[in-house]
């Protein structure tokens, strides 16, 4: 009988352990402290586009084709619905940027795929937030079904 379970599926810590951690990492990633972290994650300064409030939200940063970009399944992606300036520390600076949603499943199924490629089976699965099934980097195909299972985008940022 074959393994009827998905070959990507979301895998993000629990929630606690983000509440604990999260106001960490907002005050470590524009330090020197952060270390490596500081590369491989950002903080995303934001207002809800709804609310008006202010968000900050660390997040994995990715860099694919050289260009910046988020992966994410979680509410705040849909403050970036249409386009949204925000501010952006990563790499131990703070950047004014503009984030885009792209929302098309074959584009961010290859986003995804290439991501994964560059990073590797363990440390994709750890930066992207995902189990892979048979611990090998999926087909675009199978990010395909993920993404709309999971309801994932991409948000890339440009430099204003």
């Amino acid at each position: 009988m074959t393994d009827q379970t998905p070959a990507v599926t979301a895998d993000h810590p629990p929630e606690k352990l983000l509440r604990l951690v999260n106001p960490l990492l907002r005050t470590l990633l524009g330090t020197p402290l952060a270390g490596a972290l500081r590369n491989q994650l950002m903080v995303m300064n934001f207002k809800g586009r709804k609310s008006g409030r202010q968000f900050s939200i660390p997040v994995s940063a990715h860099h694919i084709n050289g260009a910046l970009y988020a992966l994410g399944s979680a509410g705040w992606k849909h403050n970036f619905s249409g386009g949204a300036d925000a501010e952006i520390v990563h790499q131990g600076k703070t950047t004014k940027i503009h984030g885009e949603v792209i929302s098309d499943p074959p584009v961010v199924a290859e986003l995804a795929h290439r991501c994964a490629q560059d990073y590797g089976v363990k440390k994709a699965q750890t930066m992207m937030g995902l189990k892979f099934r048979d611990n090998q980097i999926p087909s675009i195909e199978e990010f395909r079904e993920a993404i709309d299972r999971e309801k994932i985008v991409a948000v890339k940022f440009t430099p204003r």
